[in-house]
Order: structure tokens, then C-alpha cells, then sequence
């Protein structure tokens, strides 16, 4: 295969948690255009169907399913539904996560009062969040000996951003069970099932908006800090996500497996000077 044609996603069922995120819709829309049929995972119904509306609007195909990533018994009627519909499931995009308020720990804050049960979810969400989906949707690729699964992780796993200890924890968490997976995919499947992540920079979302933005919609000292170190000088935008996923759940990136991709506008690259 050579070409474009080795990045086209024609005819591949591709499950997309998150998809009801800020993100999740640019991810969604660029996964369909690539040829895939989309499956809309989320917990939003309205958002959910927008997203398929959306894709419909654009000439693709995409169901929405509703289910919260950390419900195991809904992950697997999802993926009843899912192969009652399509018959298979070809790529999995590990997109639901996020940060929560109370796993912030700010500088007024005394450092040994952070709150273990937030931090618990935060990781349950972005770890535990990407090992049931995993495990109910890649069992499908797993029996006919062919996928690509694409994980979310995020620059705090890179380099440790201060106040977000929990999201830095899980992401951290996330790739060891990216490259974990790879090699035992690898080692079982002879290269058929392929697992990778993207790492995002500095992109606004609903979960980082509060420390990005301040109430009149200025950036906060924070924001201004990631501007500063991010030689692009702005934040990212999801469009430029797209690009590293369809190669990731195409067949051009056949031979890799357990990498991270980092997007992120050359911030880890950047020493300050």
C-alpha cells in the first residue's frame, strides 16, 4: 500500500470514548472523514448526537452509545451494540479522562491536605478509563487478530506540571500501560494489534479552562507561563490532533507500537533558553 491510501480508514468501526468532549469532536469528525464508521461513546446525550448528526451532515456513518467508561457491564452492551450494528470493531481511541477539580492542589493550599479520594478518581478516570474499554472493545481485534488502540495521554507525563498531582499521576500511569500492552500485543499477536498514545500540550478544554482563563476570559499567570514555554507562543487547537491519530489507527504506522507522540507545539523540546 503506498501513498495516501495507507492513512484512509475506509470501512473500519473505530469506538471513540470521549467523544462527547471538547476534543473528542474534532477527533470524531476527522476519524469519519477518514473513512471510518464512528461509534460516539460518551455519557453527554444531547453532545453525543450532535456529533453523529455532524458526521452524517459530512456523508459518514456514526452511532451514538451512551456509558461511562468506568461501568464495565456498559462497556460490554456497548459492544454488543456496536457488533450487532457493524459485525466488528477495527480501533479503539482511549479519549474520556480529564482532571477534577478537587485533585487540585494550589499554591495557598497545604501540600500534605490534597485530597486522596479526588486524586483516586482522577486516576480511576484517566487510567481505569482506558483499561476496561481496552479490555471490552480490544477482546474484538484480539479474536480476528487485527487492530490499533490510541490512548490519550497528556504533556504532564513528560514533565510534571505542578498543582495537577493526580492527572500527572494517571497520564504517567497511562503510557506504562501503553508500552506494557504494546509488547504483550506484540509478543501475542505478531504485530496484528497495535497500541500507541498522543500526548496533547496546552489545549483548552472544559477541564483546564478555570486555571487557564480568568472570569473575563484573559489568561490567567498560568496560561501565560505555557504560552511563554510553547515556542508556537499560543495553545494548541483539536483540529491538530487529527493528523497523529488517523496515522496512528491507519496502516501507516503498521510497525509502531508503544510510542507516545507528543503534540504539543515543542514545549517538552524547549529548555526556556
Amino acid at each position: 500500500m503506498r501513498g495516501l491510501e495507507q492513512f484512509s480508514l475506509e470501512n473500519k468501526v473505530v469506538v471513540i470514548t470521549g467523544a462527547t468532549g471538547v476534543l473528542g469532536e474534532a477527533l470524531s469528525l476527522a476519524v469519519a472523514s477518514a473513512g471510518a464508521k464512528v461509534v460516539i461513546l460518551g455519557r453527554n446525550k444531547e453532545r453525543a448526537e450532535e456529533r453523529v448528526a455532524a458526521i452524517k451532515k459530512a456523508g459518514g456513518e456514526a452511532i451514538a452509545i451512551l456509558g461511562d467508561v468506568l461501568d464495565e457491564a456498559k462497556m460490554q452492551a456497548a459492544k454488543e451494540e456496536i457488533l450487532n450494528t457493524w459485525g466488528t470493531i477495527d480501533g479503539l481511541v482511549n479519549g474520556a479522562g480529564g482532571n477534577m477539580p478537587g485533585a487540585v492542589v494550589s499554591t495557598e493550599q497545604n501540600l500534605f491536605d490534597l485530597s486522596v479520594e479526588d486524586t483516586r478518581n482522577v486516576v480511576d478516570l484517566n487510567l481505569f478509563g482506558t483499561l476496561i474499554p481496552t479490555n471490552v472493545f480490544g477482546r474484538v481485534m484480539a479474536e480476528k487478530g487485527k487492530g490499533s488502540i490510541v490512548n490519550m495521554s497528556s504533556l504532564t507525563a513528560q514533565r510534571p506540571l505542578t498543582k495537577v498531582l493526580g492527572y500527572t499521576m494517571a497520564k504517567k500511569a497511562v503510557e506504562a500501560y501503553t508500552q506494557w500492552m504494546a509488547v504483550e500485543l506484540g509478543l501475542r499477536y505478531g504485530g496484528g494489534i497495535r497500541m500507541n498514545a498522543i500526548a496533547p500540550g496546552v489545549f483548552l478544554t472544559e477541564q483546564n479552562r478555570t486555571l487557564l482563563l480568568n472570569e473575563d476570559g484573559t489568561h490567567t499567570d498560568r496560561a501565560k507561563k505555557f504560552i511563554a514555554h510553547t515556542p508556537y507562543h499560543r495553545f494548541g487547537v483539536p483540529e491538530e490532533l487529527t493528523g497523529s491519530l488517523i496515522y496512528l489507527l491507519s496502516d501507516a504506522s503498521g510497525f509502531v507500537s508503544g510510542e507516545t507522540i507528543l503534540v504539543d507545539g515543542g514545549f517538552n523540546a524547549f529548555s526556556g533558553v
